[in-house]
């Protein structure tokens, strides 16, 4: 299939739907996030203390911790974990906080689909947004994990494709929930997902230390398919079971742009 070809498909989309100029979203939001690049960067570090705090803290006392058939470090062991935590909380932010705001009080999509443009062009633009922030926190804290000698195989370079694809689905699936919350109130219903799915996708712990009636309710949570992918990646080559993982972030992604374009139309376009 030449280049040309996946644009060949979206231009048979409704005019009304896409107008191909998802790239002009994408460019406002780098352009307003230039004169915000502190908060930007601050979300690197939150995991980076985690790191600290738990490898240097509480490793001395776990010692070593069995992970795919290896005994690990507990920095080695948490280092990857933090990373897809990392991206997670970059992508989710932007797409949650950030179309909210656009969404219901600065009104930008109304403005924006009165051009040319269409749900499927704000939602690229959008998600796209959403997943390089994620992946700038999740390039940082690669960097740091590299630097202290927590990653064993050079599969590690694909942490970073990994990391944009576990950035994709969850961007996908934020802005999907921001287009149902009604005020600022509402956002605590996300950090009452994202907390719990951060302390117990086996972020700390491996899996079997939890009740077996919990392991499966765990499994669910779409966080612990990417701490499983950078484990593995971080330990050695990937598997079939790691092509898996990474098809939950896939479906995340086609779910979540079929509910974004679904509530846009019918939020803004009645």
């Amino acid at each position: 299939m030449s280049a040309g070809a996946p644009m060949v498909l979206l231009r048979i989309l409704p005019p009304a739907l896409y107008a191909g100029r998802a790239r002009m979203m994408l460019e406002r939001s780098v352009i307003t996030q230039r004169r915000a690049w502190m908060a930007v960067l601050s979300g690197f570090f939150e995991p980076l203390f985690y790191l600290l705090a738990f490898g240097a803290g509480l490793g001395s006392i776990v010692g070593t911790v069995g992970s795919g058939g290896q005994q690990l470090s507990y920095s080695a062991f948490v280092g990857p974990a933090l990373l897809a935590a990392s991206a997670m909380n970059g992508a989710v932010l932007d797409s949650t906080n950030n179309v909210f705001f656009k969404l219901r009080h600065a009104k930008l999509y109304d403005t924006v689909l009165a051009t040319p443009l269409g749900p499927l062009d704000v939602a690229l633009g959008e998600v796209g947004w959403a997943t390089i922030r994620g992946a700038m926190y999740a390039v940082g804290f690669l960097v740091v994990l590299v630097g202290l000698g927590l990653v064993a195989s050079a599969w590690a370079l694909l942490m970073f494709p990994a990391a944009l694809l576990i950035c994709f689905g969850f961007a996908s699936v934020g802005m999907a929930a921001a287009t149902f919350l009604r005020s600022w109130q509402h956002l605590e219903y996300v950090q009452l997902v994202l907390v719990p799915m951060f302390l117990f996708s086996t972020t700390f712990y491996p899996l079997g230390v939890y009740p077996s009636v919990l392991r499966w309710l765990v499994q669910v949570f779409p966080l612990y398919h990417g701490v499983v992918i950078m484990r593995t990646l971080a330990a050695g080559p990937p598997t079939w079971a790691t092509l898996g993982h990474a098809s939950y972030f896939v479906v995340m992604v086609v779910v979540g742009f079929a509910v974004i374009i679904r509530r846009l139309g019918a939020l803004l376009l009645r």
